[in-house]
């Protein structure tokens, strides 16, 4: 509810709605139209009120940031699924070459026998 989300970080409830104008915040909706705040919302408020209030940003220069970190998180999530599949990959590997290693009979170095061209 806005005015709770208002109150609670002492700003005004029309600079709530001028971030969701800009983009800088997307609260959902319930049935009646009321703004539901999730707490990725007010961590991602805090951050807002963070850069403006204390670093003094500007607005632009906040959409230009958070637009910016939600690249980032993507490219870590990103990074991270790469990882996972390269440990499966390796994994699936090791398996295959452990298998191998097991179905590798040693044979005696005096049992080869070596093919007619090879001898001298």
């Amino acid at each position: 509810m806005i005015s709770a989300v208002a109150e609670t970080y002492h700003v005004h409830p029309q600079t709530l709605r001028l971030y969701e104008r800009l983009g800088l915040l997307k609260p959902s909706r319930s049935e009646g139209n009321t703004r539901l705040y999730t707490d990725v919302d007010l961590e991602r408020l805090e951050v807002i009120l963070n850069l403006t209030r204390d670093l003094g940003v500007n607005l632009a220069g906040v959409e230009v940031i958070l637009n910016m970190r939600d690249k980032m998180e993507k490219m870590q999530e990103e990074v991270e699924e790469l990882v996972r599949y390269i440990r499966e990959y390796v994994s699936s590997g090791d398996a295959v070459l452990g298998s191998v290693r097991n179905a590798l009979v040693r044979v005696p170095a005096s049992k080869i026998v070596r093919s007619g061209r090879e001898q001298k």
